[in-house]
């Protein structure tokens, strides 16, 4: 199998302890991710590592017995250990005060730091589950709920294991994940995984289902939101995602495996030691070893190797794993890293060896656009609130955070059309038909199309001699009117001269100032264009001959600076009875480079009645 079919990997630089051994016992404490290695009871050293420590921290304690759990305050600020089922010491002398109780028999509990929730197993079966939420120093007590058990033979009394059951936040929620080992449905063979919500508030209801169809040892993780099941008799994971469709039945979602089982990518222990002894080649790691514990959400640990590792989704070989382009772009949106490996899969699209049909590259840039579209409405709905004054009276207005799924024109453009378009060997009209798919799914979605968009259309279109087209895409308010474009159809004027009427025609309805009009004709040098425009709308008499002189000027066309002079010369002619210019028109240059230019002959004599 290649490395291109993984896609779940152990984190490049795992946590390294020492192994676990008759002298060395380790413990793992999920609050703050530190494995704690304590020797010979803590007398020969503890030392005690977590994902994010730089420095490991190091000391001694006095064996006073079989260390059964020892764990951290949160910021390391106390340390407590426990030796006895009923006792737990505090190695600095503190007073602790009982804040709150409740009298409950607990079978066993299970905390969830992320979420500050602790579940504690009640009744003989084990099933009733009653959670506790501990927020500012209070403990509120929540619904309890029941954990519907499978069927069992009437020898053997059925219980909630405590191994069965896994607490984790997917997608801001948290969940109560129920390993079954044998489906509740007779005719259903294989283990599922049953996910309750816990809200806040409210009842925990049963939501969605994992249907794993295989039996055996299974452990969980949570990686990126989705959930990941492994199987230890296949050596294999699945990966489950309860935002894609499954199958509903009125209350409960069933969900299948989004991608075929996988091995984890197979792993190298590096060698540690001097660099002579470095040179051996890296150990293979026994993946789904019996000694692997796992723990929520990523974390696996070896203690027979000495390893914490957090487990990794990898976007890439998933591509190629999922045929379905709208599902995948559905399970890519999810995730955290997506932005890059979706551009690359519009690409990939869009290339002559898998090009997809039209509907597929819709369907894309539609589910693309949604997720743009929510953003766009997110932040406009931020910018108002904050305008209205509710940022200083709501402290929980927060700005839109803009994750990687958020792939906005600029990011199409660059990474996918542009370099699309000078495809030499695809066929054009496919060309322009994506485009104008891309631009009809950012109208569709309400989305002001990006002139730089429009220009790629008309570049494409031209360079193809599609006039024809343009035009009705023009005629037709295909292309959004905008300034810009406006422009771009006036210098395209020499190949398609009705492209300087469209292009005024978009000003005009733009409501574009006439001065303006004027600017814009000029700075692109169009200054017979300008001219006829504002003859056309009649204000030719008070326009200055200076700035339509200098423009003329700069264009290096002494014919058309000669027309344009002999413009001006006939307008004083008409209005002062002198062709002359007055001093405060400031054309003493021009007049000089005219007659420089054509000889002071050329010059218009006055008229005389």
């Amino acid at each position: 199998m290649g490395e291109e079919d993984y896609y779940l990997e152990l984190c490049e630089r795992p946590v390294q302890f020492e192994k676990a051994n008759p002298v060395n016992c380790v413990f793992f404490d999920e609050a703050n991710k530190q494995v704690f290695a304590v020797r010979s009871g803590g007398a020969t050293g503890v030392v005690v590592k977590g994902p994010d420590d730089r420095n490991p921290i190091s000391f001694r304690m006095d064996d006073k017995g079989e260390v059964k759990c020892i764990k951290f305050s949160l910021e390391n600020k106390i340390l407590a250990v426990q030796r006895t089922s009923k006792t737990v010491v505090l190695p600095e002398k503190r007073s602790l005060k009982l804040l709150k109780s409740h009298n409950l028999n607990v079978n066993w509990y299970m905390y969830c730091p992320e979420s500050a929730v602790i579940l504690l197993s009640t009744t003989v079966l084990e099933n009733v589950l009653q959670p506790f939420h501990f927020r500012a120093g209070t403990m509120s007590k929540l619904p309890k709920f029941e954990i519907e058990l499978p069927a069992a033979p009437k020898s053997t009394k059925p219980s909630l294991s405590e191994r069965d059951i896994a607490m984790a936040t997917v997608y801001g929620q948290l969940y109560v994940l129920f390993l079954r080992h044998h489906s509740r449905t007779s005719n259903s063979t294989g283990a599922e995984v049953v996910l309750y919500h816990l809200p806040r508030e409210g009842a925990c209801k049963k939501m969605h289902i994992l249907k794993l169809n295989r039996t055996g040892k299974f452990a969980l993780n949570v990686v990126d939101n989705l959930v990941v099941v492994h199987h230890q008799d296949t050596e294999t994971s699945v990966i489950f995602d309860i935002k894609l469709r499954g199958e509903f039945d009125g209350s409960v979602t069933f969900h299948h495996p989004v991608l075929p089982a996988r091995s984890i990518q197979p792993y190298q222990i590096p060698i540690a030691g001097p660099a002579a002894v470095t040179s051996q080649s890296p150990v293979p790691c026994k993946l789904y070893s019996s000694s692997w514990i796992v723990f929520q959400p990523d974390i696996i640990i070896s203690a027979s190797q000495g390893y914490l590792w957090n487990l990794q989704v990898k976007l890439e070989p998933i591509v190629n794993l999922l045929p379905d382009k709208g599902r995948l772009m559905d399970f890519l949106l999810q995730r955290k890293e997506c932005k890059m490996v979706i551009l690359s899969v519009c690409s990939q699209m869009l290339s002559e060896s898998d090009r997809a049909s039209l509907p597929v590259i819709a369907t894309v840039f539609d589910k693309l656009n949604h997720e743009y579209k929510k953003y766009l409405d997110a932040e406009q709905s931020y910018a108002m609130a904050v305008e209205a004054g509710q940022s200083r009276s709501s402290p929980l207005l927060k700005r839109p955070v803009r994750t990687q799924a958020v792939l906005d024109q600029s990011d199409v453009y660059t990474h996918v059309l542009s370099a699309f378009v000078e495809k030499k060997e695809m066929p054009h009209k496919f060309v322009i038909a994506v485009l104008m798919e891309y631009i009809r799914s950012l109208n569709q979605f309400q989305i002001a199309v990006q002139h730089y968009l429009h220009e790629l259309v008309i570049k494409t279109l031209v360079q193809h001699n599609h006039f024809y087209m343009l035009h009705q895409f023009l005629q037709y308010h295909v292309l959004s009117d905008s300034k810009p474009l406006a422009c771009l159809l006036l210098s395209l004027e020499s190949f398609y001269p009705p492209a300087h009427q469209l292009s005024l025609d978009m000003l005009k309805r733009l409501s574009t100032a006439n001065d303006e009009i004027v600017e814009v004709l000029l700075s692109k040098h169009q200054v017979l264009a300008a001219l006829r425009f504002i003859r056309g709308i009649g204000g030719h008499d008070n326009i200055s001959a200076r700035k339509f002189l200098d423009a003329a000027k700069q264009t290096e066309d002494n014919m058309l600076f000669y027309t344009i002079f002999r413009f001006f010369e006939q307008r004083n002619q008409r209005l002062r009875g002198s062709p002359n210019f007055t001093p405060g028109e400031h054309c003493e240059e021009h007049v000089a480079f005219f007659k420089q230019i054509f000889g002071d002959q050329a010059l218009m004599r006055p008229t005389t009645f």
